[in-house]
């Protein structure tokens, strides 16, 4: 049977080194004794000592002894062999049985160890006990109590440590678990951050390239027969452009839309309306209800490219001849309402969003209400035109999330 022996910390080197100091101590004590008082087989006694220590010093020198159970029990019994020698010379040899309780219950297994450790002191009190010529309770309690306390501190020792090994697995395991979730916190912060690009680009870029392709094809159909108003529609989406690229780096500074410089909300959303009605074959007016109160910069940005989205869709899909948009202050909430009089739609079976088909603005007005706790809805039914409202409270709930800003 192997085991595998644990990694030694300077604690625990400092107790290997204490244990080898106090066997070598024991025979050294036993052996002068032995020659300091002119004992009987004082050589022999000597010679136990060395050959004793020689044996113990050749188990940490051997690499198999700290892997392999059956060689720690091989080289233990020499030891004890040589111990039992000694013991039989010298009534001195009883103490070294103390560090041996040590060995054999680090080294072998908690059965084997404490049956080792009662033959070893019951080895040690009948040995005293032949050497004094007689036996008391006394004579027991040295060995008997040395054992006890081997026992018990090397039992707490290999608690501690496996307390102290499961600790460490867990300290391992939250740790690689802190990575995990720095990882998916980190994947999804981008998935985010994609998510609001995505929505900004449909109602930036994309919405005035949607606007520049109408009002050149609207020129193209007119340049025969009414080149002045083929170079109207070319100037207009001239203008669009250069409204786009001032769109595209205010973008790319993350900064807010360049419609609410200077202005309010409901400035830029009128002249919103006026831009679509003048570029456009469609008249598109804009009503302020309610006391207007300072709004936080992620919802005015948000409420701006709902009502842009809102009659970006309108002018390429509905076909109307009017929309209606409304800035509502509501106390505690602040809403935007667009409403045309178009063709409609279902709102039940709309596309899937994709390059080609469509389909992201509705969805991206949905994610920027939800990401500052409001609302969105959207009625509609074919031939009926479209009302869409989207509701905002004044003030920000504790859910609302960072990607919401612009």
């Amino acid at each position: 049977m192997t085991t595998t022996a644990p990694t030694l910390t300077p604690t625990t080197r400092a107790l290997a080194w204490c244990l080898h100091l106090l066997v070598v101590g024991l025979l050294a004590l036993a052996a002068g004794r032995a020659l300091a008082d002119h004992r009987p087989y004082a050589g022999w006694v000597l010679a136990a000592a060395v050959a004793c220590g020689l044996v113990y010093a050749a188990g940490p020198v051997l690499p198999g002894i700290s892997r392999s159970r059956r060689a720690a029990a091989l080289w233990l019994t020499a030891v004890s062999t040589v111990w039992l020698v000694l013991l039989a010379l010298s009534a001195d040899g009883v103490w070294v049985a103390f560090p041996l309780y040590f060995l054999q219950l680090h080294l072998l297994s908690r059965r084997a160890g404490l049956t080792a450790v009662v033959a070893t002191a019951v080895a040690a009190i009948a040995g005293f006990a032949l050497h004094q010529g007689s036996f008391n309770a006394a004579m027991a309690i040295g060995p008997a109590l040395g054992a006890a306390v081997s026992v018990a501190v090397v039992w707490g020792y290999q608690a501690l440590y496996r307390e102290s090994e499961q600790r460490r697995r867990l300290i391992e395991e939250l740790t690689a678990t802190r990575a995990d979730l720095a990882t998916a916190q980190h994947t999804a912060g981008v998935l985010a951050e994609r998510e609001r690009l995505a929505r900004e680009i449909h109602d930036t870029l994309a919405q005035g390239l949607s606007s520049i392709q109408l009002l050149l094809r609207a020129a193209e159909r007119t340049l025969p027969q009414a080149p002045e108003n083929a170079a109207r529609y070319v100037d207009q989406a001239r203008q669009t452009a250069v409204d786009n690229l001032a769109e595209a780096r205010r973008f790319v500074a993350a900064l807010s839309p360049p419609a609410l410089e200077g202005t309010t909300l409901a400035g830029a959303l009128e002249r919103l309306c006026a831009t679509t009605s003048t570029r456009h074959r469609i008249t598109a007016r804009f009503h302020l209800t309610g006391e207007p109160v300072p709004l936080p910069t992620a919802h005015e940005v948000a409420l701006l490219r709902i009502a842009q989205s809102a009659l970006a869709n309108t002018v390429r899909h509905a076909h109307a001849t009017t929309a209606e948009v409304t800035l509502s202050y509501l106390g505690d909430h602040v809403a935007v309402d667009v409403v045309d009089d178009g063709r409609g739609f279902d709102p039940a079976h709309l596309p899937v969003p994709g390059p080609e088909a469509g389909g992201f603005g509705l969805a991206a007005m949905r994610a920027r209400t939800q990401a500052l706790g409001g609302t969105l809805a959207v009625e509609s039914v074919p031939g009926h035109g479209t009302a869409l409202a989207a509701q905002l409270p004044l003030t920000p709930s504790a859910e609302t999330r960072p990607e919401a800003l612009p």
